[in-house]
């Protein structure tokens, strides 16, 4: 049923570096929940396998000293969601990563892989770039860190380069302090599908709750890669709370996405889908951020 060449067990992040640099064709596996079907269909017949399940040190949420949110890799959905931190000051994504595949997959899945497979429909994808999500990696010369919109470079790629593996994903404090999101998935069915689109949005508001300070939206399935509306940010920073902004902020996102056709849906759907999410996205989140519509 899986057709492989050879299965290493990496013992520490160190052991995993030394593999894939002794191994370079090597598929890195966590979970497998997407690895593992692959390879059942055939698609990677013969492949090398490099473990890193085995990587406690991998898991887990942790508040680093300067506020920084440390998500280690191998943190599965359903832990993410779990999490007191996450609940605390990221509660958005908690509920995004909920709702990919079923329990099980939950259970299994990572946010490491979730993000190392480039796919733009990845429900976490769209609220890591909403909140400017940091990458670290580590290779043979140590550790490095880009913003994830840097790390997705194309449809499936990413930008992990010989040796490297997908350590962390960082939020740091600026990025969700005083912030609230709400992210919403649409998708042909309520449960076991893949996003038709993503929408996040996060908003701060002003001490009195009623001037949008900065806002931030980010799409999935809304182009190639996962991406943020700069024209609709831009339009909301600095302008009283109303309906009427959240209307403009939402017609303001065509300026920047540029769905596709597709089997699931079309470009012009999606266009739709685009812009009233961002507008129901953008209540909610002023919503919990205390303000009144």
């Amino acid at each position: 049923m899986y057709d492989m060449k050879a299965l290493y067990q990496a013992e520490s992040v160190q052991d995993a570096v030394a593999l894939r640099v002794a191994h370079p064709d090597a598929q890195i596996i966590a979970g497998g929940s997407d690895v593992l079907v692959q390879m059942r269909e055939g698609k990677r017949a013969g492949v090398e396998l490099i473990s890193i399940y085995g990587l406690d040190e991998l898991r887990g949420v942790t508040l680093e000293a300067d506020g920084t949110l440390r998500i280690g890799s191998l943190t599965s959905f359903s832990l993410i969601t779990r999490d007191p931190l996450i609940q605390k000051y990221l509660h958005v994504l908690g509920e995004a990563v909920d709702q990919v595949g079923g329990p099980q997959i939950r259970n299994i899945g990572t946010i490491g892989g979730n993000t190392c497979n480039g796919v733009t429909s990845a429900d976490s994808a769209s609220t890591l770039h909403a909140y400017d999500a940091i990458v670290e990696l580590t290779g043979p010369d140590g550790i490095r860190r880009q913003p994830i919109r840097e790390f997705y470079i194309r449809a499936g790629k990413v930008d992990i380069r010989p040796g490297e593996i997908q350590t962390a994903i960082l939020i740091e404090k600026d990025s969700y302090i005083d912030t609230f999101g709400h992210y919403i998935k649409y998708a042909m069915r309520n449960a076991m599908d893949i996003a038709t689109l993503g929408t996040s949005v996060n908003v701060r508001l002003s001490a009195d709750k009623k001037t949008v300070e900065r806002a931030r939206v980010a799409f999935g399935v809304a182009g190639p890669v996962p991406l943020r509306a700069a024209a609709a940010e831009e339009l909301a920073a600095g302008q009283p709370v109303s309906l009427e902004l959240a209307d403009r902020f939402a017609q303001a996102v065509k300026e920047d996405i540029n769905p596709r056709d597709s089997w699931r849906a079309a470009k012009d759907f999606r266009m739709h889908i685009a812009v009233e999410s961002a507008r129901r996205a953008f209540i909610e989140a002023v919503k919990l951020a205390g303000g009144d519509l």
